[in-house]
């Protein structure tokens, strides 16, 4: 009895391929219901696989048929209601399949499709789309970048590489060099020629010189134009060159008017901030800066899950990292960006002091600067003052987030691709 073994890579009665196909004909309804998981998850499970949902009537597609036109007439056995020329009612609400808005005892319907992704699927699918804006250099931070430089020639590459010049070279010299024994004995062979032919004598020694020179010069002829040991090719190494790096500064309020609803939100779009950037960047630089009335540097964990509450002064965080980069990350190494999120309310002197900050110093040294308003009602102080100077220079994005059905689309506006010439 013969035995069938399943190694298929997925699984039985599974289908990556079909499953593949499936999410890129209804990406925008499987996209949808991923931002929707997102909302509903707790923040330790963000980066995790998910179940999702689909209704069925987003992916029923209209159908062509053929009908049967003109006027029937159709006999019906059994019939005791309706003679010729009466028009069949409809079924009441309800009946049928089970559609309609009232209970039905009868037949049957489908309210949604499920299936599930796996966390790479999932992952792709809430940050296809997505790139840091400007960016001057593809390679990143501690990314050993080579450049090709000339050094030397080689006796082995490429026919694309041969030095022909430097080949010719090598040729002479070998011709020359392999030739000189015969010639300096051919020029002494034709000055004894010469000896004898001004004496008239010694005709058999004279035949004997003719025969010499005849070999030497056949000798000299026979040497090889090119051999291989003549080839050189252009050789070219790899070596280090500077790059320019990229760095992310993630400035977070946690002053006391941002209550536990709002620092999750903060924390979940930093969260994902995150996320993308170590999932799309294999290496980049993130600076994470905490503030109430003052402001430091800290590392991910306490950034996320430190306590510390206190008053509200912004310009103590972009002053810190105006700091930063003025140490540690030169403008002209580095392609800085900054994500900051606050629910706005700041003390009322110190938002014009952010707004001359953020003209000043930190947007000439930035390549995009995003702040984002945390379930404020109304625009805040802060706001207002960014928001005058987004006017002025473009590399400055402002979004709003009250609830966590925001986070997504934000999170989206503010680092969607821009599209290229072509594609537009």
């Amino acid at each position: 009895m013969s035995e069938i073994i399943d190694r298929r890579p997925n699984g039985r009665r599974k289908s990556a391929v079909n499953q593949q196909r499936f999410i890129k004909r209804y990406r925008a309804q499987v996209r949808e219901a991923v931002g929707r998981a997102i909302a509903s998850r707790r923040i330790d499970e963000v980066d995790r696989d998910a179940s999702i949902s689909i209704p069925a009537r987003d992916l029923q597609e209209p159908t062509f048929s053929h009908g049967r036109g003109g006027r029937r007439v159709g006999v019906l056995p059994g019939n005791k209601e309706f003679v010729t020329g009466d028009e069949i009612m409809r079924p009441p609400s309800g009946g049928g399949r089970g559609s309609g808005s009232q209970a039905s005892n009868e037949g049957e319907g489908e309210d949604e499709f499920r299936f599930r992704l796996s966390r790479e699927e999932f992952l792709e699918l809430f940050f296809s789309d997505m790139e840091l804006p400007d960016l001057v250099k593809t390679q990143l931070a501690s990314i050993s970048a080579q450049k090709s430089v000339r050094a030397g020639w080689s006796s082995d590459g490429t026919p694309s590489n041969l030095s022909i010049v430097r080949t010719m070279r090598e040729s002479i010299a070998r011709r020359i060099a392999l030739a000189a024994p015969y010639r300096r004995r051919l020029r002494e062979v034709d000055a004894e020629i010469a000896a004898l032919k001004a004496e008239g004598g010694h005709p058999f020694r004279m035949l004997e010189l003719l025969a010499e020179r005849d070999v030497l010069k056949s000798r000299i002829a026979r040497q090889p134009f090119i051999e291989e040991l003549d080839l050189r090719y252009n050789n070219r190494v790899l070596r280090p060159r500077p790059i320019a790096q990229a760095v992310m500064f993630c400035i977070m309020d946690v002053s006391g008017s941002m209550d536990e609803n709002r620092k999750d939100l903060a924390k979940r779009f930093f969260i994902l901030l995150h996320l993308f950037l170590t999932r799309h960047y294999e290496h980049i630089e993130i600076v994470f800066i905490r503030h109430h009335t003052s402001a430091k540097v800290v590392g991910e964990e306490e950034f996320f899950q430190s306590q510390e509450s206190g008053g509200t002064i912004v310009s103590s965080a972009l002053e810190l990292a105006v700091e930063e980069m003025k140490e540690r990350f030169p403008t002209d190494q580095w392609n800085i960006y900054v994500a900051q999120a606050s629910d706005g309310d700041n003390w009322d002197s110190d938002s014009p002091r952010c707004k001359d900050l953020l003209l000043g110093e930190l947007l000439p040294r930035v390549q995009y600067f995003s702040y984002i308003e945390i379930e404020a009602e109304q625009p805040q102080s802060l706001w207002l003052h960014y928001e005058e100077a987004r006017a002025s220079n473009p590399k400055l994005a402002l979004g709003r987030i009250r609830n966590r059905t925001d986070i997504y689309p934000v999170l989206r506006e503010l680092f969607a691709k821009k599209q290229t010439a072509a594609t537009k």
